[in-house]
């Protein structure tokens, strides 16, 4: 996004401060996206939108002097009762009248917000603007879908910046050689003798003949000739775009509430709208399980109903499956979320640990774990009750495993989980010296 202030240039302000007040004038800008997000449904943070600034926010700070003290001189047309030099009382009550600000009905602030539109690029670049993905490269790069500029050896025409001036100087001194062209050290040498030489000797006629004839020589053969130039040729060729695959995983199963399932959605939406900004090519692939897990369709994904218990280690084979027959590790950037409300079975957790740390942890880029709870459950991060999942998936993490986890209760704990998850390490560093 760029912010252009098209205001005359005042006296008295550099550019330094110019540029200063711009930059704020975007942290401004950004904040404001991030608040309309939390007024926004998730489906609707792709497309142009509003975005409104206070006033306050983009006003210069500027000296004046106060309006209730001091000296003021005032020209007051129709005056009939002061000349120059009279001293004006103050009315009474210190306000010195009522000026717009104070007499309007807002007060001092009811001045109104400053409104723009953002074009959806300029949404989502606000929006997104302090995240990061994990090993955002892959080994290998694939669907070629961009064209680049490469070399493409030399031509003998093109623009002086492309001048490839060592190439030129071989193809001149090939040229003076292949001519003869006479060096400089022939004619200095030539010139000597005919220096040295007596006037009245026989042989000072040859020498200034032969004089003559290497100059004219070297006139006809010149240093460099057009025919020697050479430039640097270009050649679009197509430039392989790193790909991405998303798998999102959810339990399905009779404790997962209409309420989880629109949490997980939501974070679903969330992280697509982040792979499509940082990749060219992403690919989803739903899986959903109960006591065993299916690949299906977004329709199935998140409206039909299915009834049964919770075995996690069927979407993790399932998940083991697909990446094997279609998803190679070394062609995808693979990334995974998944969303449960933490029951699972007992004796299913040996069996889920080695799977996520001997197949499913070693090819994925980044594996975040999604908690869902109930709506009036605690605020996310406060762990009350260590579900079953959540105890597995724990174990991992503190071994030492690349898996991320976190608990969301409520629809607006959304956005700052998926902040916490793929924000900037410099930034949350900083956030929390």
């Amino acid at each position: 996004m760029h912010i252009v202030d098209r205001r005359l240039n005042p006296g008295g302000k550099s550019l330094a401060n110019r540029q200063r007040f711009l930059r704020r004038v975007k942290d401004v800008a950004q904040r404001a996206v991030r608040e309309s997000a939390r007024e926004k449904d998730i489906k609707d943070l792709g497309k142009d939108g509003r975005v409104s600034v206070p006033a306050d926010g983009v006003r210069e700070p500027r000296f004046s002097r106060q309006s209730g003290t001091g000296l003021q001189d005032h020209i007051l047309p129709g005056n009939k009762t002061y000349v120059e030099g009279d001293r004006i009382e103050r009315p009474s009550g210190g306000g010195g009248g009522s000026g717009s600000g104070e007499g309007g009905e807002g007060g001092e602030n009811s001045e109104d917000a400053f409104r723009f539109v953002l074009t959806r690029e300029e949404f989502l670049e606000l929006f997104l603007e302090d995240l990061e993905l994990p090993d955002l490269a892959k080994r290998r790069l694939a669907v070629v879908e961009t064209e680049g500029l490469r070399r493409a050896g030399y031509t003998v025409t093109g623009s002086p910046a492309n001048l490839a001036l060592t190439r030129t100087l071989r193809n001149s001194m090939s040229r003076r050689i292949a001519l003869k062209r006479p060096k400089p050290d022939e004619i200095a040498a030539l010139e000597a003798r005919i220096a040295e030489a007596r006037p009245g000797d026989p042989a000072l006629s040859d020498l200034l003949l032969a004089l003559e004839m290497l100059r004219e020589r070297s006139k006809r053969i010149p240093y460099v000739d057009p025919i020697d130039l050479r430039y640097r040729r270009f050649e679009p060729y197509p430039r392989p775009v790193a790909q991405a695959v998303m798998f999102c995983l959810m339990d399905v199963s009779g404790s997962m509430t209409e309420h989880m399932k629109d949490l997980a959605k939501r974070f679903y939406i969330l992280l697509h709208i982040f792979l499509t900004r940082r990749y060219r090519h992403v690919e989803i692939v739903f899986i959903r399980h109960t006591d065993r897990a299916t690949e299906v369709d977004e329709e199935t994904f998140f409206g039909s109903r299915e009834t049964g218990g919770t075995l996690v280690s069927s979407a993790l084979v399932e998940m083991k499956r697909v990446i094997a027959e279609r998803y190679s590790p070394d062609d995808w950037n693979i990334y995974a979320a998944q969303a449960s409300d933490g029951d699972n079975v007992s004796s299913d957790g040996p069996t889920s640990t080695e799977l996520l740390r001997s197949h499913i942890l070693p090819a994925c880029q980044h594996f975040a774990y999604l908690e869902v709870g109930d709506e009036n459950g605690p605020r996310a991060g406060f762990v009350e009750h260590r579900t079953t999942l959540w105890r597995t998936y724990e174990g991992i993490a503190k071994s030492g495993g690349a898996i991320a986890m976190r608990k969301v209760n409520h629809r607006r704990e959304i956005y700052p989980v998926f902040r916490e998850l793929f924000g900037r390490k410099d930034a949350q560093a900083s956030a929390e010296g």
